[in-house]
Parts: C-alpha cells; structure tokens; sequence
C-alpha cells in the first residue's frame, strides 16, 4: 500500500480534514441542496490536494443525510483498492466490484460500491445485474472519457466528477457536454504557500522536436517519439542531465514507448545507476517487486512507460524527469504531480524536462484559468504552441559543466543571425556563416587541447551547440526541412574534425 494511502488512512480515521478541503466539501454540497437530483457537478483539485479523502468524508456524509447508496468509478484495479481503503478508514462499509464479482446477492450489506468502469460496464449491460438505491455516482479521474458509457445506467442520480485537469482528452468530446458546473479548489501555487505540496525546481534542456508527429489522439505518436529519444545523441542528454542535476536522488523518469524506455535502461545501467524499468506489459508480482524497490532504494532510477503517472504515489521521489514531451496538459500535470507529495521535511523536488514541456504549457505552478478552458476547450487546445515557434525563441547556454573544458579561450559566443545579416550586407553567400562558425568550434577546441585527438574528444561536447546553430541558419535562410538539417549537421562535423589537420 502507497504512503500517501497511509497517510490519508490516518487522517481519515481521525476524521481531520484541512481548511481548503472543508471548504470545498461544503460548496459541493451547496450544489446538491440547490439542484435537481439528476445535476451533473465537476469538481477540480491539483495532484497531491487529496481527493480522495474529500469525497470519502463526502460519501460518509451523503449516506447518512440521504439514506442512499453511493457508486465510485476509477478506471484502474489499484485505485478501486486504495479507494476502498480510505473508505474503509471513514467507517463506510464497502464492496469492490470486480472482475470474480458476478452478481451482488448480497448489496443490502453495503452503503458503497466501487467499481472499474469496464467491469461495471459489463455488469450492468447484463439484464439480471441490478444496483439498487444508487442516488450519487463519484467518478476519479473524470477527464478519461471511457466513463462516457456509464452516464446512461445513472440518468436520475447526482453525478460528482472528480479531477485535476477538467479537460477531456478528446477535443471532439468536451467535458462541459457531461457537467453543467465546475468547482475549481486551491490552485497549486496556494496548495505550496500552505505547505500542502512541494515546490518544483525546474531544469528545462532545449530539444529539437520538429522530427515529431502528432496522432489521432491529439499527442505525439509513439513511433516518431522512439525514433527522437532513442537516437544517442537524446541518450547522452538525459545522462548529461541527470548528472548534472540529479546524480543519486531518486528518480523517476518517463518516457513515451516501451522501447526508449528499455533505452533508458540500457544507458544508466551501463553507465553503472541502479535503474530498473517498468511497463504495463509488466505481471503484477513483478511490478509489485519493482515498486518496493523503488520504495526502499534512496538512490533508484525508475524508468516507465504511462504506467506511473495515476493511481502511484512514492512521496520519496525526489527528482521527475520528462523524457519525452506531449501535448496533453492532463499529462503534464500528472507526471509532474508524482514528486509534488511533502515528504519528511522536504519541501522542494526536482523537475528535468527533456520535451520542451515547461515552454509549451507555461511553469507548473502558475495559475490555470480552469474555468474557461471547462468552457472553451477547443480554443485551449488549437492554441497549443507550434514547436517550431517554441525553438525559434530557443537560446543556446552553454552549461558551466562545459564552459570548463573551453577555459582557455576567451569568447564562446557566436550569434548567427548577427553574422547572417553581415554576410548578406557584405553580399557574401549565406553559407559563409556556417563556415565561420565551423571556424570559430574549431579554434575553441584547438586552444583547449594537446593534441588532434582531444580536440576531436572536444567536438563531441559542441554537438548540442552545433544542432542550435543549424537549426538558427535554416531559420535565417527560411530552409527547415529534416533533410537539409540532417545533411548540415553531418557536413559541419566532418568540416570541423578536418579542420585540425597539421594545426597540432
């Protein structure tokens, strides 16, 4: 069982809720008082604002102000579980209905069913299954749309929408066409001053993500993101990152695909971490193994596939890298929510992003207006930042890790748009820029090393600088197809290793 499930068990029992969760237990009850029996209300809480416990204290209430059933849908085994338990901890007697639960002679027992959508879904198209005396229906995680299906078997009952992000993964399917209304609870920002969530550190390294293609669902397809993130150039950045930030902290790290995962894996393990991965085509001992051994190892490296951003909470995760991007928000929040839990007497966590993620959707504790994005979902989401318009504002930094290994020279700078105006002002070929930039990476590694063969070492510390470069050019020379970069990217390297004979 999760610490936060101790947690929240603990706090249930003595039946303590904080400020924020009173005052929004209240104001979802003031709905129901004032609106017809059949009104569907969404109720919004950031990752970590405990959730759970606020609807088990208002099942509990509901029950005994009411004398009617409650039904609670997740779309995870686990969360039905943890779900249970805090219940369980409110003194509500409740049954799970799951996959060996065929016909329920003994409901009269219970006040409380929870459930999983798919299994309840099968259960209840079945003519001989009946829920009887149902009068509120709680769905976790309302922004998955597989609850969609089950409106139908509760048309006269008050439905409670529960989540983070009141926005549907699916633009053709808003939420507001479900919900009448929206709650929005304390922001993150407030959860952070009040001492309810960690605040996150973020270190955002800048990645070329045109090559990327989005899918049917809106987000990146996992194909073109395997074919980015598991090249070795993306392999040796997130290393890089890692050790510059997070070396023996332990880290979780997610990924989009199985095989970049294994990647991951494959990169840590050989450069001597204690990393393991995790995916959903994982048995359920072997995940139950791994995640204890995350639990108990203080140095862990946990790479995963989807699997770990709802239903898990480890509050002793100290740093979330992003090794992929997306452009779902639900996400976003959810896989950086992961190390947001207070733990101990610690009260910051570290967030590497690797998918220009923080660029896209702005800083993950600033204020959301949740209520027009509920409203006007299609505005929200085609107004997504185009990635070539986030790179185009990219500035290069070189890290002090590096600036290091160039000590001896004076100036790292080179600014390319600068030196393409005054090449085409002197009427040069736009091409000469490239060659004085190959001239000036040349005489940085030159100067910082004995022989050809460290400056050669040296070359491969410039390739992020190098890629930056390029991409800055064929922004100047409006040429941004992936062949051209491609084919410049190789050319300028050639150029550059060539560039040190008879120099030493």
């Amino acid at each position: 069982m999760s610490s936060e499930t101790d947690i929240i068990q603990q706090k249930s029992t003595e039946k303590s809720l904080y400020d924020y969760q009173v005052r929004d237990l209240n104001r979802i009850f003031d709905v129901m008082r004032e609106e017809a029996d059949d009104f569907n209300l969404l109720y919004q809480l950031p990752t970590g604002g405990g959730k759970t416990v606020i609807f088990s204290e208002i099942v509990r209430r509901y029950i005994e102000q009411h004398q009617k059933k409650v039904v609670i849908l997740t779309h995870r085994i686990e969360l039905c579980k943890q779900t249970s338990n805090v219940l369980s901890g409110f003194n509500v007697k409740n049954k799970v209905i799951n996959s060996k639960v065929k016909t329920l002679p003994d409901q009269d027992d219970y006040q409380c069913f929870v459930a999983m959508v798919e299994t309840l879904n099968n259960r209840l198209s079945d003519k001989d299954f009946e829920l009887k005396n149902v009068g509120l229906v709680i769905i976790d995680e309302a922004h998955y749309n597989s609850f969609r299906k089950l409106f139908k078997f509760f048309e006269k009952c008050f439905i409670l929408g529960v989540t983070a992000t009141p926005l549907s993964s699916n633009i053709k399917l808003p939420m507001k066409d479900n919900y009448n209304k929206l709650i929005v609870g304390d922001d993150i920002s407030t959860l952070i001053k009040n001492g309810f969530l960690a605040n996150a550190d973020v270190f955002h390294y800048d990645v070329g993500l045109t090559s990327l293609k989005i899918g049917i669902n809106g987000d990146y397809t996992v194909k073109s993101s395997e074919a980015l993130y598991t090249n070795s150039l993306m392999q040796s950045k997130l290393l890089a990152a890692y050790e510059e930030v997070a070396k023996g902290k332990k880290t979780l790290i997610f990924n989009n695909g199985i095989y970049t995962s294994k990647e991951v894996f494959y990169t840590f393990e050989k450069a001597g971490y204690n990393v393991r991965h995790l995916d959903n085509t994982a048995g359920k001992q072997e995940r139950k193994e791994i995640l204890k051994w995350f639990k108990n190892t203080p140095d862990a490296v946990l790479s995963s596939v989807s699997i770990l951003t709802t239903g898990f909470d480890e509050p002793s995760v100290e740093t979330i890298i992003l090794n992929r991007a997306t452009r779902s928000l639900t996400l976003y929040f959810q896989m950086i929510g992961r190390g947001s839990r207070i733990y101990k007497d610690r009260t910051t966590f570290q967030v590497i992003d690797l998918g220009n993620n923080i660029a896209r959707f702005g800083p993950w504790n600033q204020p959301v207006d949740w209520n027009h994005i509920f409203k006007h979902p299609d505005y929200y989401l085609e107004n997504i930042v185009d990635d070539e318009l986030l790179e185009r504002d990219f500035v290069y930094t070189m890290p002090d890790s590096l600036k290091v290994k160039f000590k001896k020279s004076y100036n790292l700078d080179f600014d390319v748009k600068a030196e393409y105006k005054d090449v085409i002002n002197a009427g040069k070929k736009s091409f000469t820029v490239i060659e004085r930039s190959i001239e000036q990476h040349s005489q940085l590694c030159i100067e910082n090393s004995e022989d050809v063969y460290e400056a050669r070492e040296l070359i491969k510390d410039l390739q992020d600088e190098i890629a930056y470069r390029i991409k800055q050019y064929c922004y100047c020379i409006m040429n941004s197809t992936q062949n051209y970069k491609d084919w410049l990217f190789e050319e300028y390297n050639r150029k550059l290793r060539i560039s040190f004979n008879g120099k030493f």
